[in-house]
C-alpha cells in the first residue's frame, strides 16, 4: 500500500485529538520552503449527493502528507494563507491510484488549497473555489463524440455543456480495468490519441502504449473553470475493431 495512505491515517488521528493544535496554513508553512501553484488539483460536486465535494489531485511520484486546507467561507481573501485551516476527509485512489481524490462533506461554499510534501518542500495548489450549492458540476456524456476513422488513434471531440466559463480540459484514456493510459490537458475541445500537438500539460508517465484492436477503452473528460471548479464531467467507453 502506498505510503500516503498510512501518513494520512496517522494525520487524522493526531490532528483530531486536540482542536487547539490546529494551525493556519500560514503557520504550517512558516520557515518551510514552499512552492506555489505546483499541485494539479480541482474540485467537483458529487453527482446526486448534497453537500458533497470530490477534490481531485495528481500525486507526483514521491509526494506524501497529502492534505487540503479550507477557508470558513468564500468571502475571504483566497490568497491569504491565514484564512486556511486543515480539513480532514477520506482520500481514495482514482484510476487505480494514478490520481487521488478527497471525498469531503462540505455544506458551505469556500476556498480550498491542496498541499503535499515532496523532496523536502511543501507544494501548494492554486486556490480552488467550491461551488457545490450554486453551480453543480454537470455530468453529461452526450456532448462527447469519438471519431474512429483511425481506430487505433481515435479523435475525441466535445462541446461545452450548460456553463460557458470553462478554461481548460483534462482528458484521460483508460483501459477496461480503469488503469490510466494517458492524461492530458488542452485548451481546445479536441484530442487525438496519442498526439501532443495541442496538449498544454501532460501527466502521462512516458510514452503510452498503442491502443489494441478489438479492445474496450474509456474516455473521461473534465472541463475546468479558471478557479479550478469542474464545470463538466463526462465518461464513455469505446471499442476498437
Amino acid at each position: 500500500m502506498k505510503s500516503w495512505v498510512c501518513i494520512f491515517v496517522l494525520m487524522i488521528c493526531s490532528c483530531s485529538s486536540n482542536d487547539e493544535q490546529i494551525k493556519t496554513l500560514a503557520q504550517v508553512i512558516e520557515n518551510k520552503e514552499v512552492v506555489l501553484d505546483n499541485v494539479i488539483a480541482c474540485a467537483a460536486s458529487t453527482v446526486n449527493v448534497e453537500n458533497s465535494v470530490d477534490i481531485y489531485l495528481y500525486p507526483r511520484e514521491g509526494a506524501h502528507t497529502i492534505v487540503f486546507y479550507e477557508t470558513v467561507d468564500a468571502n475571504v481573501d483566497k490568497n491569504d494563507f491565514n484564512n486556511y485551516t486543515i480539513s480532514l476527509a477520506p482520500l481514495i485512489g482514482v484510476f487505480n491510484g494514478y490520481l487521488l481524490k478527497f471525498e469531503a462533506s462540505i455544506a458551505e461554499e469556500k476556498w480550498i488549497i491542496v498541499a503535499f510534501e515532496e523532496k523536502g518542500k511543501t507544494h501548494l495548489s492554486n486556490p480552488i473555489r467550491l461551488k457545490q450549492n450554486t453551480k453543480l458540476t454537470e455530468y453529461n456524456n452526450e456532448n462527447v463524440s469519438i471519431d474512429l476513422t483511425d481506430e487505433l488513434m481515435p479523435t475525441f471531440l466535445w462541446t461545452d455543456g450548460i456553463y460557458d466559463d470553462t478554461k481548460i480540459y483534462f482528458e484521460v484514456v483508460s483501459d477496461i480495468d480503469d488503469n490510466l493510459i494517458s492524461g492530458t490537458y488542452t485548451f481546445e475541445k479536441e484530442f487525438q490519441y496519442y498526439k501532443l500537438d495541442n496538449v498544454v500539460l501532460n501527466i502521462t508517465m512516458g510514452t503510452p502504449p498503442s491502443l489494441l484492436e478489438n479492445n474496450t477503452y474509456s474516455f473521461s473528460l473534465l472541463g475546468v473553470s479558471e478557479d479550478n471548479w469542474v464545470n463538466l464531467f463526462s465518461k464513455l467507453t469505446f471499442t476498437t475493431n
